[in-house]
């Protein structure tokens, strides 16, 4: 009886050992799980001090779809005359408004908004910056008409030449409204800045902490 006890323990350790083994094995071969996707990024390129709100809308309704991150991008021209990182107070004044208008729009969508001020000497070569420094999927611009701001033509081909990941270009018609910036009030300083008038410190203060 002992014996067959001793044998009967012998038997269930050496399946149990089986099992163990066959699981890990199994375990071992399972795929890795894929790493959790990044939240997607869609770029806004604007200029100018008013924006068309189709296309605007229209991106807001592809963030919402695919649950992306809005990243308006104003394009600040800098003159050659000026140092790359000069401050802009006149351009600050105008993005900086038109921004937090963007901000409250995408807030009725429901959407998040990452917002920047990018400078160069001309508007492909702060795209240029942008490309080498921001991450996106997907670029959502509005071309220039007659009574909107916008892209010009020769502007949009180089983008479609040059921009990385899929762009979409809206040419709003003669109904599109515009988003209008309110710029900060100029009170008088003592700067001078890329047009030669002069500034107060609370312009430099805010242009100095936004733009980038």
């Amino acid at each position: 009886m002992t014996v067959l006890l001793i044998a009967l323990v012998v038997v269930l350790a050496v399946a149990l050992a089986v099992l163990g083994v066959r699981h890990v094995t199994v375990a071992r071969r399972q795929p890795a799980k894929a790493p959790a996707s990044k939240t997607r990024r869609i770029l806004f390129p604007f200029v100018a001090s008013a924006l068309s709100t189709r296309a605007l809308d229209a991106a807001l309704r592809l963030a919402r779809a695919e649950e992306a991150i809005l990243m308006p991008v104003f394009l600040a021209r800098v003159p050659l005359h000026l140092p790359l990182d000069a401050p802009l107070p006149r351009q600050a004044g105008i993005a900086i408004p038109l921004q937090e208008a963007i901000e409250q729009r995408a807030a009725r969508f429901g959407i998040d908004v990452d917002a920047r001020i990018e400078r160069g000497r001309s508007y492909r070569h702060a795209l240029r910056r942008t490309f080498a420094t921001e991450r996106f999927e997907r670029i959502v611009m509005a071309a220039a008409t007659r009574d909107n701001p916008g892209f010009q033509p020769d502007d949009v081909a180089w983008l479609l030449a040059n921009a990385p990941g899929e762009i979409v270009v809206l040419r709003p018609g003669d109904e599109d409204e515009l988003l209008q910036s309110t710029p900060i009030p100029r009170t008088g300083g003592a700067e001078r800045h890329e047009g030669g008038r002069r500034d107060s410190g609370r312009e430099r203060a805010v242009v100095g902490a936004s733009v980038s």
